[in-house]
């Protein structure tokens, strides 16, 4: 497996990876490094090779392309300088950016199958990123690297159904081509009783994940300072990294709610259940922009199978698979909608509740352990190929 994140931080790579070490596969990831967590390491029988760090704070498309550009030669010296030792059956790549599967060529030229797992639509995250339009020269590049990436690849998966209807519309084959949600893993998210004191007398509003723009955590901010006053003990908890965190930090000192709104950094993976359980809601607040639209947040089925209600933004992909009665739909995009539905749902505990037993019910077909075997099927369908041409 390739990715071009830190395995630690990305679920969706650790649930493929570490379903295959159980069952007996041997696996290598290659990935990036981050802070202490660097060189080699086995991680529960995945082999993970950390080649580069990255900065989550680049701003500039050239400083983001420059990093990409090497992560892709190290990653293929490396993945080249492998196989030629042990011949890997699948090279499982994980896009963005699509280009890196054009790394195992050689392994590929070699008999190995390839698969390209778009979590994100790149031409799309690229406008959403750094502001640009869907008619621009570089959208139009992105989009024609995206075709030649899955007219490379042997299968492509993607992270939802809205984006595997939209790649086989224009780069994926069909019957080469399925959706996989970005389900979580029950064994980490399960609920084990919170730690919290019920008796702390605080309402604790939870975001964790990626601080980007598309996110809309400044929309959050702003709705936060709107009830403040008629909430005077709710918190609003802020987890993990990104580009927008200072102008967060700032938006938040300008509005006055030092104290109330806490960024508490990063955390592992294997955390995030233990921080959703002791919250009381969670907030989803995405922008609806041509990326945010159809993204989908992993964040909103963990905090379903942690027990927490859930306000999240009224996009195109939340419609597709949500309703009314499994989260607290506002207008994406718009404070002072996010603003009402924050202050209905702390005021109104009969409506916490009720979200929870339906979202808990709802969740139970959305977790790993009910949908890895889909993934299984591809990969053995792929090394059986391998296998029957060698």
């Amino acid at each position: 497996m390739i990715s071009y994140s830190v395995y630690e931080a990305d679920g969706r790579v650790m649930r493929y990876a570490e379903a295959l070490a159980q069952r007996g596969d041997s696996v290598d990831v290659i990935a990036l490094s981050r802070g202490d967590r660097t060189g080699n390491e086995v991680i529960n029988g995945v082999n993970v090779f950390r080649v580069q760090s990255r900065d989550r704070r680049e701003k500039s498309k050239y400083d983001y392309l420059f990093r990409i550009l090497s992560f892709f030669f190290r990653a293929m010296w490396l993945v080249t300088k492998r196989h030629r030792r042990q011949p890997y059956d699948l090279i499982h790549v994980h896009s963005v950016p699509d280009f890196l599967v054009f790394l195992a060529w050689i392994p590929k030229l070699k008999g190995a199958k390839v698969v390209l797992d778009i979590h994100d639509v790149m031409p799309e995250f690229y406008a959403s990123k750094f502001n640009t339009g869907e008619n621009s020269m570089v959208f139009k590049v992105l989009l024609y690297l995206e075709r030649k990436s899955a007219e490379f690849a042997d299968y492509v998966i993607a992270a939802n159904h809205i984006w595997e209807a939209k790649l086989l519309s224009r780069s994926a084959v069909k019957g080469k081509c399925t959706a996989l949600l970005n389900f979580p893993d029950r064994s980490m998210f399960q609920r084990k009783g919170r730690t919290r004191a019920d008796g702390d007398g605080k309402f604790v509003i939870l975001y964790p994940g990626t601080l980007n723009w598309h996110q809309g955590l400044d929309i959050a901010v702003r709705s936060f300072a709107q009830i403040k006053d008629a909430a005077p003990n709710s918190e609003f908890h802020i987890y993990g990294q990104g580009p927008t965190q200072e102008s967060l930090k700032e938006l938040a000192k300008g509005l006055g709610l030092n104290g109330r709104v806490k960024f508490q950094g990063s955390c592992q993976i294997k955390e995030v259940a233990g921080i959703m359980e002791n919250a009381d809601l969670g907030v989803v607040p995405k922008r609806n922009d041509p990326f945010g639209d159809e993204a989908f947040s992993t964040k909103i089925l963990e905090f379903m199978a942690m027990g927490v209600p859930v306000i999240v933004s009224e996009t195109k992909i939340d419609r597709y698979y949500f309703n009314d009665s499994l989260v607290k739909f506002f207008k994406a995009g718009d404070d002072q909608s996010l603003a009402a539905a924050m202050l209905k749902v702390i005021q109104d505990a009969e409506l916490r509740k009720s979200l929870v037993q339906n979202s808990s019910v709802f969740v139970e077909n959305y977790d790993w352990q009910t949908n890895k075997v889909k993934y299984f099927e591809i990969v053995d369908q792929l090394c059986f190929q391998t296998a029957s041409q060698s």
